[in-house]
């Protein structure tokens, strides 16, 4: 079926969005906000792209009652984080530069973004990937 996520949030549950392909298609974070919009859109509701943001970071930290240690990047927090590549692709690079804020900016990475668009992996402060 499809996560319900109005409802789990009228019932105030703790909801974070993330990936261990179990419940999706694919590792990539970017790949899986794309999904959970397209799942959104599909029961007539909205996912904004500042919602879907805090799914991903501090939503999913506090569902893991884990916020003081991940989630953010307050000072004495893990700061995992990515640096993203905005020239990744031809046509992210093109709907970048059309964005005229954040909010449209983190959409169009929501819905165009990919493993691609990944330059460096940070986990607890130290690179631990680059492309």
């Amino acid at each position: 079926g499809l996560f319900n996520l109005p409802m789990a949030e009228k019932h105030k549950l703790n909801v974070g969005l993330g990936t261990d392909v179990g419940g999706g298609t694919s590792f990539s974070l970017l790949q899986t906000l794309n999904e959970a919009y397209k799942v959104m859109q599909l029961q007539g509701a909205r996912l904004s792209p500042f919602k879907s943001l805090y799914l991903a970071t501090l939503g999913g930290a506090r569902a893991l009652r884990l916020e003081d240690k991940i989630g953010t990047l307050q000072p004495g927090t893990d700061a995992d984080f990515l640096v993203l590549d905005y020239n990744a692709t031809p046509l992210l690079s093109y709907r970048l530069k059309q964005a005229n804020n954040i909010a449209e900016t983190l959409f169009v990475l929501m819905t165009l973004g990919d493993d691609r668009t990944v330059l460096q992996t940070y986990a607890a402060g130290n690179l631990v990937h680059q492309r």
